[in-house]
């Protein structure tokens, strides 16, 4: 049973659709600035952010159960999608699933912030999604990490597949918070620059926010290009609390059977690609083990920063509407290579036929996940 990519949106630094951020990406334009925000941080930082006049502005007139900027976030993704979709969110047949890490967190600093705050709550947020649209299934939480947003999509591909439902809803959301801004720091993995993912002279993250919904059928969308999300799989290699495998197991048993069975090479790989020094290297470690480092391969973060629990979403669907262009989009940031595998990291976009291709994740705790997307006309 094929599971479709029905519908979607994203909400990027870059724009509020799909096809804003691909255009804004395809012109090799940048969504990261640098911030002098004291509520975020106190230094200045390179991040992506979103638009949040313009996000008021999206939502004006509608009342929402929660008005805080996650929930803004995720209700307008949300809406956005289900405009595109034939999908009934209150059919029996549909679930909705939440993907983040972090979720509301951002309210502990403001007023009220209490242990009896429900927004807080990550299954209180998902349960809120369900009852604004009356739809009678429970809702789902998947918060692994980074690899959360693809982690969610290959749950419901699942679902989808086992029979127990027809679609599913699944929307991926973080906010940039001081909370995550000081906990990254703390790590000493955030750059004070643009981050450069896969360059020689990588030296951390640049953190973003955003959301994706993607809205998964076993029903054909009903125009010429669709989008089948075909296999995925996790692994956890347990290396560490927060350091990558040096030898990438987690994602390369994720990447062998996630492909298993597929005998021809994907197209490009839509890699994690933090520019982080130990995850550029484990990624390249990985792919070249699972014999995939002739393969083109990007990270899209230097576009649009980490967006944490949404980032397997967005970057997905990005890389679905690179594969009904045909074209794979630049490493941004990328000037001279640099990585302990060499792998194939265009520095401009390529424009070819592309028929299917990889997106890859890695998160703390050794979580990696890997999914292959096919195009259909």
């Amino acid at each position: 049973m094929p599971v479709y990519l029905e519908s979607e949106n994203i909400i990027t630094s870059l724009g509020f659709s799909v096809e804003e951020n691909l255009k804004a990406m395809g012109e090799g334009i940048s969504g990261i600035r640098m911030c002098n925000n004291p509520a975020l941080s106190d230094q200045p930082f390179p991040v992506s952010l979103v638009d949040k006049n313009r996000l008021d502005a999206a939502l004006s007139g509608f009342s929402l159960p929660d008005d805080s900027t996650f929930g803004k976030l995720v209700f307008l993704s949300v809406r956005e999608a289900l405009k595109g979709s034939s999908v009934d969110p209150s059919d029996p047949r549909t679930v909705f699933i939440l993907s983040t890490t972090k979720g509301n967190i951002e309210l502990m600093r403001g007023k009220g912030s209490n242990a009896g705050n429900s927004r807080l709550l990550l299954w209180h947020s998902a349960e809120q999604i369900r009852r604004y649209y009356g739809n009678p299934n429970k809702a789902i939480v998947v918060s692994n990490a980074c690899i959360s947003g693809l982690l969610a999509m290959i749950a419901g591909q699942r679902l989808i597949k086992n029979g127990d439902y027809d679609h599913a809803v699944i929307v991926g959301a973080d906010v940039v918070s001081k909370f995550i801004v000081s906990g990254f720091q703390s790590f000493l993995s955030l750059s004070t620059n643009p981050c450069k993912p896969f360059d020689r002279d990588r030296d951390g993250l640049t953190l973003g926010e955003g959301a994706g919904t993607v809205v998964l059928s076993n029903r054909r969308p009903d125009r010429k290009t669709v989008i089948e999300l075909v296999s995925g799989a996790s692994a956890n290699d347990a290396n560490h609390i927060s350091g990558p495998s040096r030898t990438g197991e987690g994602l390369f048993i994720a990447l062998k059977q996630a492909l298993k069975g597929i005998v021809e090479d994907p197209g490009f790989i839509s890699a994690h690609g933090t520019a982080t020094p130990f995850n550029d290297d484990m990624e390249s470690i990985a792919l070249t083990r699972a014999g995939l480092a002739h393969i083109p391969a990007n990270s899209l973060k230097g576009f649009i920063g980490h967006t944490l629990g949404a980032a397997g979403i967005i970057e997905s669907l990005i890389g679905a509407g690179c594969l009904s262009e045909n074209m794979m989009l630049k490493n941004m940031g990328l000037q001279h290579q640099g990585l302990v595998n060499a792998l194939n990291t265009p520095i401009e976009n390529l424009k070819q036929p592309f028929l299917t291709f990889v997106k890859t994740a890695s998160g703390f705790g050794g979580c990696n996940a890997a999914a292959l997307f096919r195009k259909h006309e």
